[in-house]
């Protein structure tokens, strides 16, 4: 179906709440993931983004959760389907359109860094 999610993760610790994003892409048998500290803005600068470990397709239907061993809690902040730009996506740089709330566009991913574009 070429689902998509975007979750917000909140960290817990001793004195502090940090915050990152985590962005899943279904992959057949489960979700290629990364991890990024902002959310890239349409048609500006590249945001740096680091690749996960793949996680299970049951959170691409998750709206909140509670991590187990009080790592944090998770809620989805914007999902949709998206389209392949590129042949392959289990490349290291790949394109897809993207039709959420949030991310709306071209999304691009190129090793370490990836752009929100509008769809042209």
């Amino acid at each position: 179906m070429n689902k998509w999610v975007l979750l917000e993760h909140k960290v817990y610790s001793q004195n502090s709440l940090d915050i990152h994003y985590d962005f899943l892409v279904e992959n057949r048998v489960d979700c290629l993931t990364w991890k990024f500290l902002k959310l890239p803005l349409l048609n500006q600068a590249s945001i740096e983004i680091f690749k996960q470990p793949n996680h299970k397709l049951v959170w691409l239907n998750r709206l909140e959760h509670e991590l187990s061993g009080n790592r944090g809690f998770v809620r989805r902040i914007d999902h949709g389907t998206f389209k392949i730009v590129r042949d392959k996506i289990e490349s290291e740089c790949f394109r897809f359109i993207l039709d959420g709330k949030i991310l709306h566009g071209l999304f691009e991913i190129s090793g370490n860094s990836c752009k929100l574009r509008k769809n042209i």
